[in-house]
């Protein structure tokens, strides 16, 4: 028998999506796996228990995790969950970990080696493996579809014998991953699209998608990108003019759309109630920050708000309302990662921890948070007087 992964169902808030695919199964059945997937996993997005038993997968339960050397999620697996793993089971989740480290530390007390899919290194060798570029791709998506569907106009402009629909103006803010295709998207419904960035090479991309780019340019903005490929925070200076050039411009905007998003700090507020006040009657707004407490002031966690006459869409999760895409991409990205670990040889699972994907993803180990940047200063202290 090889190396067993458990498929967990997901048990935190609305999560709709999986950690494998149908797909995936074959693929780690090919890599010597013995895969259970834990009984109505897929149902949300769409794949049923056959369908995976159909790779060779096998049907169980909870209690199966108990044997898993490997186990796969979606969310970081809550205190009740962790019970049921094995001491050194290796457990590659979404694991939000920036202010949950009370909770690494109860994985870490479990004896689990931990990876956080979302600190995967931006380079060419991790880029199958970017479930940040994978799961924003789909929301910068489904933001667009999200604002049309409660939009109470057409997006194209259409000429009809009856008169002329106008086109939408939609303004998306933050060009990454999900802003580029919330401009692709509303490019391809026919809205006529601008966007902004705090990030000199968004301006050629977002050029190249037809749209307007609309931004402060002086020479703070032309270096303002950092190594990283984030978006750095800007002065207040900066922050003043660029919410001037900004506030004036969405007063004509029909939809906006807000992707920004700094890694392990709140969302920076980008659209005040002035702002929103400014738009015309039945103007959709949507806040894809809303998870770490939002780019609109205003916007609410899990609703549709009504502010100053704007619909402020404020769904968490938005790749999550599209769960069978998001989950194939996801499980593919995990798979990828997974086979990393593989000996090819004796097809078993080995971990070499000097790997660079390894060292950027691992949280906790052999007991320990050993990320950098979520060791307990205390711990580290102590764990250097050990030496």
């Amino acid at each position: 028998m090889g190396n067993l992964v458990f498929v967990a169902k997901e048990t935190v808030g609305d999560e709709t999506r999986v950690s494998a695919s149908p797909d995936t199964v074959k693929k780690m059945r090919s890599l010597g796996f013995d895969v259970v997937i834990e009984a109505g996993a897929g149902l949300r997005s769409l794949i049923s228990d056959a369908d995976y038993e159909a790779q060779g997968a096998r049907i169980g339960s909870l209690s199966d995790a108990a044997e898993a050397d490997v186990v796969l999620k979606v969310r970081r697996p809550t205190g009740e969950e962790i019970t049921h793993y094995k001491n050194g089971a290796v457990v590659i989740a979404i694991m939000d970990p920036y202010g949950n480290e009370a909770a690494l530390a109860e994985i870490a007390r479990a004896g689990l080696t931990s990876f956080a899919m979302e600190l995967m290194p931006r380079i060419t060798r991790a880029q199958s493996m970017d479930v940040l570029s994978s799961q924003a791709n789909l929301a910068g998506y489904q933001a667009v579809i999200e604002a049309a569907a409660v939009y109470g106009r057409a997006l194209p402009m259409m000429m009809t014998a009856a008169g002329t629909v106008p086109a939408a103006k939609v303004f998306v803010m933050g060009a990454g991953v999900a802003g580029l295709q919330a401009i692709a998207t509303a490019r391809r419904l026919g809205a006529q699209v601008s966007a902004t960035d705090v990030r000199p090479a968004a301006k050629e991309q977002v050029a190249s998608l037809g749209a307007k780019f609309i931004a402060v340019e002086d020479e703070e903005f032309k270096a303002a990108e950092t190594a990283g490929g984030y978006a750095k925070e800007m002065s207040r200076d900066y922050q003043a003019k660029q919410a001037a050039l900004v506030a004036e411009h969405i007063s004509k905007q029909d939809i906006v759309i807000t992707t920004a998003l700094i890694p392990g700090r709140p969302a920076p507020r980008l659209v005040n109630r002035e702002m929103l006040k400014a738009m015309r009657a039945g103007a959709v707004a949507v806040d894809l920050a809303v998870e770490r407490g939002g780019n609109i002031e205003g916007s609410e966690f899990g609703a549709v708000a009504d502010v100053e006459g704007v619909k402020v869409i404020g769904y968490p999760n938005m790749a999550g309302r599209i769960p069978a895409s998001a989950s194939a991409l996801y499980a593919k990205n995990l798979v990828t990662f997974l086979e990393t670990m593989v000996d090819k040889n004796s097809k078993t699972l080995g971990l070499n921890r000097a790997d660079e994907l390894i060292k950027a993803t691992m949280l906790t180990d052999a007991g320990e948070v050993v990320h950098p940047n979520f060791v307990d200063p205390d711990q580290a202290t102590v764990n250097k007087g050990d030496l």
